[in-house]
């Protein structure tokens, strides 16, 4: 069973309840967000601040796991023969050519 279509679903419903969860997030200038000043809602404002806060970080570190274990199983899947330093071997060393016997004469004289 390959779980790597899995792995990619869950990361992609993490993004978009990361980038939902940092909208929803009050602006420092108070000009975005849920939470406004109205009272007698569900939770107050520090209340839906801390709220969203912790489901941000969960969010980022489960956005941060499913990136890694995505990387380790595409790295797992290709096989090292397809990396172009392991072809650097394989390719016939290139003929370095010979000096010249003397040096070559200036075809302009050297001002000193």
């Amino acid at each position: 069973m390959d779980v790597f279509p899995i792995i990619l679903s869950i990361h992609l419903i993490v993004a978009i309840a990361l980038v939902g969860t940092v909208l929803l997030q009050r602006s420092e200038g108070g000009a975005l967000g849920i939470g406004g000043g109205a009272g007698g809602g569900l939770m107050t404002g520090r209340a839906a601040g801390n709220l969203l806060t912790r489901t941000t970080a969960i969010l980022a570190a489960s956005f941060f796991v499913t990136s890694l274990s995505l990387a380790l199983i595409a790295n797992m899947r290709t096989s090292s023969s397809n990396s172009p330093f392991d072809k650097i071997n394989d390719v016939a060393p290139m003929a370095v050519p010979a000096a010249p016997a003397e040096p070559a004469v200036p075809s302009a004289p050297i001002s000193r």
